[in-house]
C-alpha cells in the first residue's frame, strides 16, 4: 500500500483512496475507482494512458466548488482519447474540444516501467536528490513530471501536448504527467458572501489536486511519488510560483523541484476587489437577486449560456478590458498575499530546486502592434495593472526609452517599447526575482537546493522576420521536441532546421533537471556547464543564455540595465498587486 501523509493529502480529498501495489506496469492498471487501459507505442517504447478522471465533473452544484473525488466507476475505461480541456474566457459556445466536465489528466510512461509501492517516508517535506534518487532506485521507480499547461488563467493553451519527446530524450528514464484545470469563471470566480458558496481559486485547487492523485497513484504506473518535478509555462509556471508560496509555504511534499517556463506575476485581487466581475457576469445572464439566488441562478445555467457571455471586461480603474480578467485572488488561505510579498516575507518552500527563464521578447504577442505614441504604451500597462500610478509612469518611461524613436511617427513605432515594458514587468523580472531569492536560501541555513536561470534568446527566421523576436515560451517546443506541441513550433526548430541543434541541448538540461534536479548531469555534448544562480551581488548572478542554433553561454547579471529595471519592478510590486 502506498503510504502518504494525512497532510499531504487532506486538502484535496484523496485520503482513501490508496493503491495496492503490481510487480509490472501492463496496460491495464487498476485504481481503486476505475480501470484504465492504456496503448503501448512500439515503436517508441511509450505507454500512454490518456484521459483519466482525477476529480469529479465539476458540474451543477460542484460548478464553482473545490475539487471533489472522481467518482467510482466500475467498467473499464478504454484510455486512448485525451479528455476535453477546460472552456476558455472568450471561448466559442460551440467548440467541440472543450467542455466544463474537463479535469483530466494524461500518463506517459516507459514501456519497460516497473510498478512499485514505494513511497516517501514522510511526505510533508521534501528529500533531497541523493536520497530521492537512491530511494528510488531501490523500488524501481522513476522520476515524475508534472506539467501544468499556460493560458493567463483563462484559457487550456497547451492542452494534450505528448510526453514521448521528453521520455526519448531522457533515455525511457521518466514519466510525464499533464493535466486540465479550470480557467476564467469556472477556475476563478470568486464572491465576498459566504452564502453564494463560491470558493476562490478552484483552478489552483484543480492542479493540487491532481499533485494528490499523483501521490497516490503513480507507482502503479512506475512513477516515484517522492521525485516529482513540477513543471510549467506562462500561466502554468505562475501556478508554480504559487504553489512555492501556498498556505503560507508550507510543504505538503506533493514535489520536489520545479522547472518554470515564463513565470508571470499578475495582479493579484483580494476577493472583495474582484466582486465586481462576479457582479458584471451575473447581471449578463439575468442573475440578480441576493447572493444565493444569484449564485444558484449561475450553477443553473448551461455552459453554453455562460460562454456566450464569458467575455473581459475592464478592471476597475481601467479604460479597456485586460488580456486576461480572472486569476487567482488572496484568499487568506491558499493565497494570502501579493506574489512580491509572500516571495519578499520568506514564505515560500525553501530547500526546492529550481530551474526558472523566460524568453528574449516575451512582450512582443501580447501587445498591440499598432502602438503607436507613449500615451498609447502607458494606457495598455494601465489596463493591466491599474494601479501603477502616474509618478511610477515617469520612471516607467525613463527606464525604456523607445527602441525605435527614429522610426516616429508611424504606425506601430512604440510597439516594441511597449512590449520590452510588459515583457520584463509580467514574466522576466519576477523569474530573476524568484532566482535569486532561492540561490539567497541555498547560501543561508534556510535549504541547500540550487537555482537555475535563463534566458532563451534562440531566433526563428519567419518570427524574427514578423518582428516577433523570440516569442513568449516559444522554448517548449524545443523542451518538448517539436513533433510534440500539436504543430506550434516553428520550423527552424525541426530536423533540418537553423534550431534544430536547439533541440537536444534543451532537452538535454530539462531532462537532467528531472531526473538529477540539476541540469548539466546529463547535459547535451558540448552544452555549456549551467552555474547556478550566484546570491553574490544582492542576488544579481548569472544565467544561462541558450542562442540561435542552440549555442549556450553563461551570462552575468549584476549591475546590468536589466537588473536596474527589475529592481524597479521589485520595489512597486507590491502597491500594484504583483
Amino acid at each position: 500500500m502506498v503510504r502518504l501523509s494525512a497532510r499531504g493529502l487532506a486538502c484535496c480529498g484523496l485520503l482513501g483512496l490508496l493503491v495496492s501495489s503490481v510487480e509490472a506496469v501492463g496496460t491495464t492498471v487498476h485504481l481503486n475507482y476505475s480501470t484504465y487501459v492504456g496503448t503501448e507505442q512500439p515503436d517508441t517504447g511509450v505507454t500512454q494512458w490518456l484521459g483519466i478522471r482525477y476529480a469529479a465533473p465539476p458540474l451543477g452544484d460542484l460548478r464553482f466548488a473545490p475539487p471533489q473525488d472522481p467518482v467510482v466507476n466500475k467498467t473499464v475505461q478504454i484510455a486512448d482519447e485525451h479528455g476535453p480541456y477546460c472552456l476558455a474566457t472568450n471561448g466559442s459556445p460551440d467548440a467541440t474540444a472543450t467542455s466544463e466536465d474537463c479535469l483530466f489528466l494524461d500518463v506517459y510512461a516507459p514501456t519497460n516501467a516497473r510498478a512499485g509501492s514505494h513511497a516517501p517516508s514522510n511526505t510533508s517535506s521534501n528529500t533531497s536528490s541523493n536520497t530521492s534518487a537512491s530511494a528510488a532506485s531501490s523500488a524501481g521507480l522513476l522520476p515524475v513530471y508534472l506539467f501544468i499547461q499556460g493560458g493567463g488563467f483563462n484559457t487550456n493553451s497547451n492542452p494534450n501536448y505528448n510526453g514521448t519527446g521528453l521520455i526519448t530524450a531522457a533515455n525511457h528514464s521518466i514519466l510525464v504527467v499533464t493535466l486540465n484545470y479550470r480557467v476564467g469563471p469556472y477556475g476563478f470566480l470568486t464572491n465576498t458572501d459566504p452564502a453564494a458558496r463560491i470558493s476562490p481559486n478552484n483552478g489552483l485547487l484543480d492542479q493540487r489536486k491532481a499533485m494528490a492523485w499523483v501521490q497516490a497513484y503513480i507507482a502503479l504506473f512506475g512513477g516515484d511519488p517522492a521525485h516529482v518535478v513540477l513543471g510549467g509555462d506562462s500561466a502554468g509556471a505562475a501556478s508554480i510560483s504559487l504553489h512555492l508560496t501556498a498556505y503560507g509555504g508550507r510543504n505538503d511534499g506533493l514535489f520536489h523541484a520545479a522547472a518554470a517556463e515564463s513565470v508571470s506575476f499578475a495582479a493579484v485581487r483580494t476577493v472583495a476587489a474582484s466582486q465586481s466581475q462576479y457582479d458584471s457576469l451575473a447581471l449578463r445572464l439575468g442573475c440578480v437577486g441576493n447572493a444565493t439566488a444569484s449564485a444558484a441562478c449561475l450553477r443553473a445555467k448551461t455552459a453554453e449560456e455562460v460562454q456566450q457571455v464569458n467575455y473581459n471586461t475592464p478592471f476597475p480603474g481601467a479604460a479597456a478590458p485586460p488580456l486576461f480578467m480572472y486569476g487567482p485572488v488572496v484568499d487568506g488561505d491558499l493565497v494570502r498575499d501579493v506574489t512580491y510579498t509572500a516571495y519578499a516575507q520568506g514564505r515560500f518552500i525553501h530547500g526546492v530546486p529550481v530551474l526558472i527563464g523566460d524568453d528574449a521578447n516575451g512582450g512582443t504577442i501580447f501587445t498591440p502592434a499598432n502602438t503607436t505614441t507613449l500615451a498609447q504604451s502607458n494606457m495598455f500597462m494601465q489596463n493591466q495593472f491599474p494601479l501603477i500610478s502616474l509618478a511610477a509612469y515617469a520612471d516607467i518611461n525613463a527606464l525604456y526609452p523607445n527602441p525605435n524613436a527614429s522610426a516616429c511617427p508611424a504606425e506601430g513605432c512604440y510597439w516594441r517599447q511597449v512590449s520590452n515594458v510588459y515583457g520584463e514587468a509580467r514574466y522576466m523580472c519576477p523569474g530573476l526575482y524568484i532566482s535569486s531569492l532561492y540561490a539567497a536560501a541555498s547560501a543561508s541555513s534556510l535549504g541547500v537546493a540550487k537555482s537555475y536561470a535563463y534566458l532563451w534568446n534562440v531566433s526563428d527566421p519567419t518570427q524574427a522576420a514578423e518582428g516577433y523576436g523570440v516569442e513568449h515560451t516559444i522554448e517548449i517546443n524545443a523542451i518538448w521536441g517539436p513533433e510534440y506541441t500539436n504543430g506550434d513550433a516553428p520550423a527552424s526548430y525541426y530536423p533540418g532546421g537553423v534550431n534544430a541543434a536547439a533541440v537536444p541541448v534543451a532537452q538535454g538540461y530539462w531532462t537532467s533537471f528531472i531526473r538529477t534536479y540539476n541540469p548539466n548531469t546529463y547535459r547535451y555534448p558540448g552544452s555549456a556547464e549551467w552555474a547556478a544562480y550566484d546570491a553574490a551581488g544582492g542576488g544579481q548572478g548569472a544565467r544561462l543564455v541558450v542562442g540561435t542554433g542552440g549555442t549556450t553561454e553563461m551570462q552575468e547579471l549584476k549591475g546590468s540595465a536589466l537588473m536596474e529595471r527589475c529592481e524597479f519592478w521589485e520595489g512597486i510590486g507590491a502597491s500594484i498587486a504583483q
